[in-house]
């Protein structure tokens, strides 16, 4: 990783998730992580992650600004962010409909069986295609959730056709959006 003047911009970089959990900055608690991945975060940490999930393209010096602390400390707080993978990258929130995707739907998907092995090849296979932007295992009335967008009905159709014709599925029933309320990005801190 290169050293990054305090006025650039946040490092715009995915992590490694196998850098070591710990960096050398104190700004969280000796353990660093409880059990079952959860990060044990100070409030100025809490407040980085808050404020970039609201702005991820705000320079440093501003997030240094809005914590306040001084650049430096800041810029190597939201690094152990990366490196311990809570942070784990920086997204354009692009407008769909501008760029031809005018449906956004789910497909609720039922497979033959639960092996371990079924349930990967489905990930796999789905995970290559374009218009997949979510997969989710799910309990209670299907084995996946899947989002899917389309550039129109014919389109939906097609992928609609193309998750039935999928090894081991058995069941496809989708949901056509009609309109999105919220679509809240990041997560409470």
């Amino acid at each position: 990783m290169t050293d990054h003047d305090p006025d650039d911009h946040i490092p715009h970089h995915h992590a490694s998730r196998g850098d070591s959990p710990l960096g050398s900055s104190s700004s969280a608690s000796s353990s660093g992580q409880t059990g079952g991945g959860i990060v044990d975060l100070d409030s100025i940490d809490r407040q980085i992650v808050a404020e970039l999930q609201r702005d991820g393209r705000m320079t440093n010096v501003e997030l240094a600004r809005r914590t306040g602390i001084s650049a430096p400390p800041c810029l190597r707080r939201v690094r152990r962010l990366e490196e311990i993978g809570v942070i784990e990258g920086y997204h354009a929130d692009v407008d769909a409909s501008r760029l031809g995707w005018s449906l956004t739907f789910f497909a609720l998907i039922g497979l033959e069986s639960q092996k371990g092995s079924v349930l990967e090849a489905f990930e796999a296979e789905v995970a290559d295609w374009a218009e997949v932007r979510e997969c989710h295992m799910i309990r209670g009335g299907g084995d996946f959730l899947v989002r899917l967008v389309a550039r129109d009905a014919a389109h939906q159709n097609y992928l609609t056709k193309r998750l039935t014709d999928l090894d081991h599925v058995v069941r496809v029933q989708t949901l056509q959006t009609i309109r999105t309320s919220l679509n809240r990005a990041g997560v409470p801190v």
